[in-house]
């Protein structure tokens, strides 16, 4: 019983949780940037434009975020700054697209904004290239 109300940090678990963050919430995201990058490549442009910058403009940041950062996230490749377009991307999400929404339509683009933000002050933890990378 007194393991369950422990609060001391035990390093593996740590690392092995941070792994599976970034597993879920790269993996997960995944389902929404392919489909994004198969009608970017099939030259659908067609796409919602909420900060102006131009339908066409506004895809490519979303695929760019939503597919190619979700893998880097996954890998634990420049995890600190791979989150941050898809901080940016979830936070346009819940507050811009779905800003007049009731919470549950917002509800999914808060939680990967709160996973990504915690992924951003964590790091990728010791089960990444991050960690490969910087022993060299």
């Amino acid at each position: 019983m007194n393991q369950l109300f422990r609060t001391k940090l035990n390093n593996t678990s740590v690392h092995l949780s941070l792994l599976l963050l970034r597993l879920a919430s790269g993996g997960f995201m995944l389902t929404h940037g392919f489909p994004k990058l198969q009608r970017l490549l099939a030259g659908e442009m067609q796409f919602g434009d909420p900060l102006g910058l131009g339908a066409e403009v506004s895809l490519v940041l979303a695929v760019f975020a939503e597919f190619f950062c979700s893998i880097l996230v996954m890998l634990g490749l420049g995890t600190r700054l791979a989150v941050i377009p898809l901080i940016v991307t979830m936070a346009v999400a819940a507050f811009i697209v779905h800003g007049a929404d009731p919470f549950g339509r917002k509800e999914m683009a808060l939680f990967y904004l709160v996973s990504y933000v915690v992924l951003l002050l964590s790091g990728s933890g010791k089960i990444s290239v991050d960690r490969f990378i910087s022993r060299k």
